[in-house]
């Protein structure tokens, strides 16, 4: 983590999380589903891709505080196979506010060491967009800071869909034997492989579901909800996220560090034997 002047000035609410936070204990992956730009622009009266226009601020700080904490990667769901479903004109200045935001933020990469990187089936997406894509990966990819992922025409059911293909097709040709198949080999086949596991999830706007997003990687992830609508998501709500995490008794199936050795395994054996 870079040091606390550099990232908020003293006596603001932000410097206040700051020195509530452990840097030792930094989630190593944080996945966000930015969820509320529709609701935003409702509520003050302005078409929706107003909604996503200003959802953009938020992504230029959040992304930039990552890189300030240096979190090791953020994932951002930014359209999934779903939002197909929406008005053309919605769909077409989501893609137009995507290449302007790549265009736009390249310097901001660079200049915070930043790596950027799309996952989902970005083989079906414009060739336009996936110029900019290809563009923003190559000028990054010298870089050695945070990891930036943006998911996009992405589905967690897909993805798992696809593995499965995978070993389907594997097994047909003889490469791949049923007990070869394990978690490891599921994690080396999936959009995300060789990154850790998401640590923290945290969705705006106050719904509380995880829409097909990395349904495989959350399944250890500590979610966080807030009401917050994704364009007013400030560097002072990822840093609360952030504090909630660190409250948090992370067990992954075992005991709190309180409760181990007060318990007998069947047998009668102690912990210790």
């Amino acid at each position: 983590m870079r040091h606390l002047d550099e990232i908020a000035a003293p006596g603001t609410p932000e410097r206040a999380l700051l020195e509530r936070i452990d840097p030792h204990r930094l989630p190593r992956h944080v996945a966000i589903i930015m969820d509320g730009n529709g609701r935003w622009a409702k509520a003050r009266h302005l078409p929706r891709v107003e909604g996503h226009r200003a959802g953009i601020r938020a992504v230029r700080e959040t992304v930039e505080t990552v890189a300030e904490l240096e979190v090791s990667v953020l994932t951002l769901y930014a359209f999934s196979t779903e939002n197909w479903k929406r008005p053309r004109y919605e769909v077409l200045t989501l893609m137009g506010l995507l290449k302007e935001y790549l265009r736009s933020e390249l310097e901001t990469f660079r200049s915070n060491n930043l790596r950027f990187r799309p996952i989902g089936r970005i083989e079906e997406l414009d060739a336009s967009v996936r110029r900019e894509l290809d563009h923003a990966v190559e000028a990054t990819s010298a870089s050695t800071g945070s990891l930036v992922q943006i998911a996009l025409n992405y589905s967690g059911r897909q993805e798992l869909t696809d593995v499965l293909r995978s070993a389907v097709a594997a097994g047909a040709d003889g490469q791949l034997q049923p007990d070869t198949i394990d978690e490891a080999w599921v994690d080396a086949h999936l959009g995300t492989a060789g990154l850790p596991d998401p640590d923290l999830l945290v969705r705006t706007s106050g719904e509380q579901r995880i829409s097909n997003f990395l349904l495989w990687q959350l399944a250890y992830a500590e979610i966080y909800f807030t009401p917050v609508l994704w364009p007013d998501f400030a560097k002072r709500d990822l840093l609360e996220a952030i504090v909630d995490f660190q409250h948090r008794e992370r067990r992954f199936g075992g005991l709190p560090e309180t409760e181990k050795g007060l318990f007998t395994p069947p047998g009668g054996l102690s912990a210790g034997s």
